[in-house]
């Protein structure tokens, strides 16, 4: 297994565990996090071993956003190179949005800026109600450009609006009243909320959940109501015939679990 840098990657119980690992600037991202991301999240696509993948943060915060001294960097790139560097970025929010296993992420103490892409781009996101939110880019002088459309497709367009102007903080319970997060908990009950929903996705066939994320990112953002008639028909054909589909109908009509859930 690849060493990084900026992440910790542990595997556990069919759980792959991605941690970002910069505690002592509370997880801010620069250059080498997003590609270690990238490659991480490429690597865990490959492992058929790996069910669930959770995303958190080492330390008092989930990600503060931005590195400062990155920031400093970036201030004397040429067009052409602020243009790479963003580039990768939006690269590293679409293979956490494309990963074909689920996604997780496990928020606490804040998510400031781009740390939000990060949340938005995963599958479901949780935190604990002390969380604080804001896409605060607007009050240095700049957009949230790269994280704008997991944002944007996780919120809805109107609540984005009103963040992504104001630059406001917020914390967990408006986040999730918001649509940022998934659900807001007390600190004490986040981890067994998590651990609940990830024995959920385990009962569910690997195969199928797969499948179910190309199904979700195809309708969502490639084809048009018509083509999803055929679309559509083709996939369940396809999956009722494999052999994870006929087993998991024969379970279900046997009144027994399939055999995924065991192993």
């Amino acid at each position: 297994m690849q060493d990084y840098k900026t992440i910790l990657y542990e595997y556990k119980d069919q759980i792959a565990i991605i941690w970002l690992n910069r505690p002592q600037i509370r997880n801010a991202f620069n250059e080498t996090m997003i590609s270690e991301l990238i490659d991480c999240f490429l690597d865990v696509n490959e492992k058929e071993n790996v069910r669930v993948v959770l995303l958190k943060g080492k330390g008092k915060s989930f990600c503060a956003g931005a590195d400062l001294n990155w920031m400093r960097d970036v201030t004397k790139y040429s067009y052409e190179e602020n243009y790479q560097e963003s580039y990768r970025l939006s690269k590293c929010f679409y293979s956490i949005y494309t990963c074909r296993k689920p996604t997780i992420a496990v928020v606490h103490g804040a998510a400031i800026g781009g740390a939000n892409g990060l949340l938005a781009a995963c599958d479901m996101a949780y935190c604990d109600h002390e969380t604080v939110f804001s896409l605060s880019e607007v009050k240095i002088g700049v957009v949230p450009a790269c994280i704008s459309p997991y944002i944007l497709k996780r919120m809805g367009e109107f609540p984005a609006r009103e963040l992504m102007l104001t630059g406001r903080r917020i914390k967990g319970t408006e986040a999730e009243k918001l649509r940022l997060v998934n659900q807001s908990l007390p600190m004490k009950d986040l981890e067994n909320h998590v651990n609940a929903v990830i024995e959920l996705l385990k009962t569910s066939g690997p195969g199928a959940i797969s499948h179910c994320k190309n199904l979700i990112f195809d309708v969502s953002n490639k084809i048009t109501l018509e083509k999803a008639l055929e679309y559509t028909a083709r996939m369940i054909a396809e999956i009722r015939a494999s052999s994870e589909g006929q087993e998991g109908m024969k379970a279900f009509l046997e009144k027994r679990p399939p055999d995924w859930v065991n192993q």
